[in-house]
């Protein structure tokens, strides 16, 4: 899935360093990553962990399909079909990267697993395992709210609504509430950045979604399973098996017009699909089981694997930034060198956020390395990605910090620092020597990113020598002027 030249992806390192700042929230995301990363900590950092839990969550959402089908009475055709439309499609890519978003998948097709184990049973006890998968879905990533949204009308829609009448669903969103608590203090404490994320997500990438984009990658997302999801919608208003699920037809409806209406980037609704391939799956075998229609059997499990083998070769980087430099068009059609920028670049944005990490990192170490006072220098990056990058690398005894995202808050000014080593992104690099020479005895450029395909190509590193001024002085009016900013967004 992953050729070897590619390093991690941007928001990995970011992740991978939280484990060293465990809390119950940060700037961006819920602190369930962090656990993770934490563990992934402890069995050695290594790129083989890094990959494993994102699978892992990948192979159980398999699962959870798998059960969702036995207990809608499918057959092994079924069976079959739903494993094969849930692994042979965009969930592989997703599943290859340390994000919220593998166990964001899982969680959303697990509660609506833990629905219909309450449609059909009418027990309390699957209510409050719904709120238990909320609440480790909520502590994850706050995506999982929109199923909430979408799910809960749809309910009213249906005979189901007579669920609201039932104290025990009062009690287990009392104790959905409990669970999530401790990160919904942090919140509120520490100012709800949650809310300033969103403010400058909304000003600087989800202004540039389109709805049509949106629209049209729900289609490529599960391409080789559409015509199973399709046929779980038609089954889910007509098919008399499935008339006490119709909620769930309503359900997806409502979700993908909240995402649409808030502009939100794609693939926050991948979750959305598995279940209703589970759905398509049970319905389909049922139909093809008698006559001429059981030879449609192998064709309808292998329409997954067949649509699978384009998307291989195109949406994972599998393939050399040259390969793809060469076949520009194919990639272009598909929207895929769009980045959040709105504007087509080279490769696509998360290639091009999986290159020049590890020369980044090289080359700090190398400039740290030759400082006569190498202890007393503070290594000061423009991004999260080139700090939590250098962090995960290095073999020196320091650690790089940013204004940006959570490393605000992860700066420690409990030494004097006379050295400084600036990492800089390209577009602002012409006035780093202008703006921060003159605070220091020596400022040179020592060396820069040379990958041309990497997203911080001629991304700057300076070095700043013998300060003339109180450096941890100004880096604490520079996190005073941070955080007061996004608090006034």
């Amino acid at each position: 899935m992953i050729s070897p030249e590619y390093d991690l992806q941007r928001d990995e390192y970011l992740h991978l360093d939280q484990a060293n700042h465990l809390a119950w929230g940060y700037v961006s995301i819920p602190p369930m990553t962090a656990w993770i990363a934490s563990l992934i900590k402890i069995l050695g950092n290594g790129v083989f962990w890094v990959k494993f839990f994102p699978a892992l969550f990948g192979a159980l959402t398999i699962l959870v399909v798998w059960k969702t089908i036995e207990e809608l009475s499918g057959s092994l055709v079924a069976l079959l079909l739903g494993a094969t439309g849930v692994l042979f499609s965009a969930l592989l890519r997703l599943n290859t990267l340390f994000q919220p978003n593998s166990l964001d998948v899982l969680c959303w097709t697990t509660l609506y697993f833990v629905v219909i184990k309450y449609f059909n049973s009418k027990k309390p006890k699957w209510l409050y395992y719904g709120a238990i998968v909320f609440a480790i879905g909520f502590l994850n990533k706050y995506n999982i709210v929109f199923l909430l949204i979408g799910l809960f009308p749809a309910i009213l829609m249906t005979e189901q609504r007579e669920v609201l009448a039932r104290k025990h669903l009062y009690l287990a969103m009392l104790l959905g509430l409990l669970l999530i608590s401790p990160n919904v203090l942090w919140q509120y404490f520490n100012g709800f950045p949650v809310f300033h994320h969103m403010k400058e997500l909304t000003a600087t990438q989800l202004i540039n979604v389109d709805r049509w984009g949106f629209l049209k990658s729900q289609l490529l997302f599960y391409i080789g399973s559409l015509f199973v999801i399709l046929a779980a919608l038609y089954a889910l208003l007509f098919y008399k098996p499935f008339q006490k699920y119709k909620a769930f037809f309503w359900a997806i409806l409502f979700t993908l017009a909240v995402f649409i209406y808030f502009k939100a980037k794609d693939y926050y609704a991948i979750g959305l699909y598995p279940i209703y391939i589970a759905f398509g799956a049970v319905f389909l075998a049922d139909i093809l089981k008698n006559g001429w229609r059981r030879y449609l059997q192998p064709v309808a499990i292998a329409m997954p694997i067949l649509f699978f083998i384009p998307m291989y070769n195109l949406a994972f980087p599998n393939k050399s930034p040259g390969y793809i430099l060469q076949h520009e068009k194919r990639y272009k059609n598909l929207g895929l060198l769009r980045w959040e920028d709105g504007k087509d670049h080279s490769l696509p944005q998360d290639f091009a956020d999986m290159l020049g990490w590890k020369e980044l990192a090289c080359k700090v170490d190398s400039i740290y390395s030759n400082l006569s006072e190498p202890g007393n220098t503070l290594v000061l990056c423009d991004n999260y990605g080139q700090a939590g990058a250098i962090n995960y690398y290095t073999n020196k005894n320091f650690k790089a910090v940013s204004f940006n995202a959570d490393y605000v808050n992860w700066i420690h000014l409990n030494q004097p620092y006379n050295h400084l080593i600036r990492v800089k992104s390209y577009a602002g690099r012409n006035s780093e020597l202008e703006e921060t020479g003159p605070f220091f005895h020596t400022a040179l450029i020592s060396d820069s990113v040379t990958n041309p395909f990497a997203r911080e190509y001629r991304t700057t590193i300076y070095t700043f020598l013998g300060a003339k001024v109180n450096i941890n002085k100004r880096i604490q009016e520079e996190i005073n002027e941070t955080k007061n900013y996004a608090r006034n967004r």
